[in-house]
């Protein structure tokens, strides 16, 4: 069984795109996605330095626009389950079929710029829990006034909330945990980020959306969604909700996932993975980054799926 991944936030890479542009039609592509979310993705794809594509505004749509580049060269029909990690979501809903790649470029540039807006209302941010009884790490979390934002499995948990909350909670970690300051621009997937969440759903009401073509899972808790209103449902809300990404690892290994590829910017994801689903009955991995990565995507895809083609 194969399942294709599309990372979230911070798995962006100066230069990335460079190598995709030299495929037929690619930068027409690019160009005509750019006036939907309105970023220049081919600038920010090759051209532009580390600090400009960590801005929320831009980075959201960039890597939309990356996985479902990558993904137009897949044979996609072959897909069993498709997840995404935070706005990698929306790709994911396209990669299913649940979204156009247009609505899916068009929500994520929203998403984008009204997430920075959020950001800008209040001084907070997000720092990364490595180690610590997960139990114990969440509830020390809470106690100072935080919310658990993502729950990575492999030992990682993002706190996020006001930065005074972050600094106390960072002098006084739990037992066996270290604690990261994540260069953020607020605490994203908290309820500090409502008015985005408020501007996503009015922007995705007009809409049109159809059920799933393959499994589609949710960052939500895990599971696979069925119906496509329901998924747009979810990634709204999935604005100001945890990323429960060790919920959705669960469910690849329940479902018995053996081959896994991960969408542009690959590697992140193909890691928590990997730390996750260890030992027998190890998924094997492919990181599609570049064209050249394109024929063992394929062969892995071949060899792996079992869907209906």
């Amino acid at each position: 069984m194969l399942a294709v991944l599309s990372p979230g936030q911070g798995s962006q890479k100066p230069g990335f795109l460079t190598p995709w542009l030299d495929l037929p039609g690619a930068r027409d592509r690019l160009t005509g996605w750019s006036a939907l979310a309105g970023v220049d993705l081919v600038h920010l794809g090759t051209d532009a330095d580390a600090e400009e594509i960590k801005d929320t505004a831009r980075t959201q749509p960039l890597l939309i626009a990356a996985a479902l580049l990558a993904a137009e060269q897949l044979p996609l029909e072959r897909v069993d389950v498709v997840a995404g990690h935070s706005v990698g979501e929306l790709g994911a809903a396209a990669v299913a079929g649940v979204l156009t790649p247009a609505d899916a470029i068009t929500l994520a540039g929203v998403r984008g710029r009204e997430m920075a807006a959020a950001c800008a209302l209040q001084p907070t941010g997000m720092s990364a829990v490595l180690g610590g009884d997960p139990d114990e790490v969440v509830a020390t979390i809470e106690k100072h006034g935080l919310f658990p934002a993502n729950r990575n499995g492999a030992g990682q948990i993002v706190a996020a909330g006001a930065l005074d909350a972050l600094a106390e909670f960072a002098a006084a970690p739990p037992a066996k945990a270290r604690v990261i300051t994540l260069a953020v621009a607020g605490a994203f997937h908290t309820p500090f980020m409502a008015p985005a969440e408020t501007a996503l759903a009015t922007a995705a009401a007009g809409v049109a959306v159809t059920d799933p073509a393959r499994t589609l899972l949710s960052n939500l808790d895990g599971t696979a969604v069925a119906g496509g209103t329901a998924m747009l449902d979810r990634l709204i809300r999935q604005v100001t909700a945890p990323v429960r990404w060790d919920l959705c690892m669960r469910t690849l290994k329940e479902l018995g996932v053996t081959g896994v590829l991960e969408l542009p910017p690959a590697g992140t994801l193909a890691g928590l993975v990997k730390r996750e689903l260890k030992g027998d009955g190890a998924p094997e991995i492919v990181t599609l980054n570049t064209p050249d990565d394109l024929p063992a995507a394929r062969d892995l895809i071949a060899r792996h799926s079992t869907a209906q083609h």
